[in-house]
C-alpha cells in the first residue's frame, strides 16, 4: 500500500505515543492503531487498557486511574492525577515520539498537552474524540489551540461546530462501532434488557442501585426474559459480586463479541448517557438513557442550557430517546420510562427509524465534512527526524 500524500517514507516505524482514559476510548485507540498498521509499522508507548494491550501497548500505569467524571470523583484523586499528568508529559518530552494522540480523557489530556507544548512545541499532538464543548462550554473550543494541532471527531456535526467556535482544525473520522456492530431493524418480541451503568467508579456507585430498582420492577414484564450487564473485563468480578444478591436473573458479560450478541438479542436497554448510547443506536437497540449528576455537573447543565445529553438526540437534534437526568436517584421515573418503551407500540419502532438515519450519517459524514481515514490524519503529521 502506498503512503498517503504528504507523509514521509514508511521505511521506518511510526513512534506513536497514545493515551486513552476509559474503555470506550481504549477501543477507539486500538482501532486507530490497527488502521495505522495497514500502512506502516507502529511502535507504541503510552497509557491504555485491555484493547490497547492486545495491540502490544505496555501501559505506563493503570488506565483506570483516569476514569473519573465530575468534581465529586475528581477532587479526592486530584493530587495523584496531577502527578500522573507530569509523569506522562515528561515521558513524551524525553521520548520525543513522532506523533502523540490523546483519546478522550479531556481534562487530563489538556493538562498534559499544555505541558508538552510549552516544552516541545514541535511534537505534534492530536486529540481524538472532541470534548463536548458544543454542550458545555463553546468558548473552550478556542482554548484547544495551539496545544492540539488537530481534533479527530467521532461525531459528524463537530467539525462544523469547531469552525464556528474558532477551534483547531477538525476532521470527522467516524466511530469504529459503525462497522463493528450489525444494525437490526426487527425488534424482538421478548428478550433481555441490557443494563449499562457506566464503567467509572462514581458512575457505578450512582447508577447500579438505580438500575437494580428498575430491574426488580420489570422482572415480570411479559417481554422481559432477564437482564444483562456488558462490562469491561476488569469489572467482571466486582460486578458479579454486586449483583449476586439481586432477586432477578442478571448476567454479567465481558468482551466485544458477547456484547454485540447481547445487543442483537435485547428487547431494550437502560444506559447512562455517553458513548454506549451511540453504540446501542448503531446496533438498533431501543433505549432509555439516564444520568445521576453530581452538583457540579447539574450546575453546568443549567448554566449552559444543555439541549441534549444523549448522543443519539444530539446527532439528530431531536428528542428521540428519553433522557432521565437526575440529581437524586429516582427509580420510579426510570422504571416508568422503560415500561412505556416496552408497552407503547410506536416508541421503539420510531427510535429504530431514527437510529437508521444516525447510522447513515455516521458512515458517510456530512457533505461539508465527509468521513476521512483517521490513520491518514495521523500520518499527515508525521515528519522525518
Amino acid at each position: 500500500m502506498s503512503a498517503p500524500v504528504g507523509t514521509p517514507s514508511l521505511s521506518k516505524p511510526l513512534n506513536l505515543f497514545i493515551l486513552a482514559g476509559e474503555p470506550s476510548g481504549d477501543r477507539i485507540a486500538a482501532n486507530l492503531v490497527q488502521r495505522l498498521r495497514e500502512t506502516t509499522a507502529v511502535n507504541l508507548t503510552g497509557v491504555g487498557g485491555e484493547a490497547l494491550a492486545d495491540e502490544g501497548l505496555q501501559s505506563l500505569f493503570d488506565m483506570n486511574e483516569l476514569s473519573v467524571m465530575g468534581w465529586a470523583d475528581v477532587l479526592p484523586r486530584l493530587p495523584k492525577l496531577l502527578w500522573r499528568a507530569r509523569q506522562v508529559a515528561k515521558t513524551i518530552i524525553r521520548q520525543r515520539p513522532d506523533v502523540v494522540v490523546f483519546v478522550d480523557a479531556q481534562v487530563f489530556s489538556a493538562i498534559v498537552a499544555k505541558q508538552v507544548y510549552k516544552a516541545a512545541p514541535d511534537i505534534p499532538i492530536l486529540l481524538c474524540v472532541a470534548p463536548a464543548v458544543w454542550a458545555w462550554k463553546p468558548e473552550r473550543a478556542q482554548e484547544l489551540k495551539p496545544r492540539f494541532r488537530e481534533v479527530m471527531a467521532v461525531l459528524p456535526f463537530e467539525p462544523a461546530f469547531m469552525r464556528t467556535a474558532h477551534g483547531p482544525e477538525t476532521h470527522y473520522i467516524g466511530h469504529p462501532a459503525t462497522h463493528a456492530l450489525n444494525f437490526r431493524t426487527d425488534i424482538p418480541a421478548t428478550g433481555p434488557v441490557l443494563l449499562l451503568p457506566g464503567s467509572r467508579d462514581g458512575e457505578l456507585r450512582r447508577h447500579l442501585p438505580l438500575m437494580k430498582e428498575t430491574a426488580i420492577a420489570l422482572a415480570k414484564h411479559p417481554r422481559v426474559t432477564g437482564f444483562m450487564i456488558p462490562t469491561p473485563r476488569r469489572l467482571e468480578h466486582s460486578l458479579k459480586r454486586l449483583v449476586s444478591d439481586w432477586p432477578v436473573p442478571v448476567d454479567v458479560i465481558t468482551g466485544e463479541g458477547p456484547k454485540a450478541s447481547a445487543m442483537a438479542e435485547a428487547v431494550a436497554a437502560v444506559a447512562v448517557t455517553g458513548t454506549v448510547t451511540l453504540e446501542l443506536a448503531l446496533a438498533g437497540v431501543p433505549m432509555v438513557t439516564t444520568y445521576v449528576a453530581d452538583k457540579g455537573q447539574a450546575k453546568r447543565w443549567f448554566k449552559y442550557k444543555v439541549k441534549f445529553a444523549a448522543l443519539p438526540n444530539a446527532i439528530l437534534d431531536q428528542a428521540l430517546v428519553p433522557e432521565i437526568l437526575q440529581l437524586e436517584p429516582d427509580g420510579e421515573a426510570l422504571t416508568s420510562a422503560v415500561r412505556q418503551l416496552l408497552d407503547a407500540p410506536d416508541i421503539a419502532p420510531k427510535q429504530v427509524d431514527g437510529f437508521a438515519r444516525i447510522r447513515t450519517v455516521m458512515e458517510q459524514g456530512t457533505p461539508e465534512d465527509p468521513r476521512v481515514n483517521p490513520a491518514e490524519r495521523v500520518l499527515s503529521h508525521w515528519t522525518q527526524k
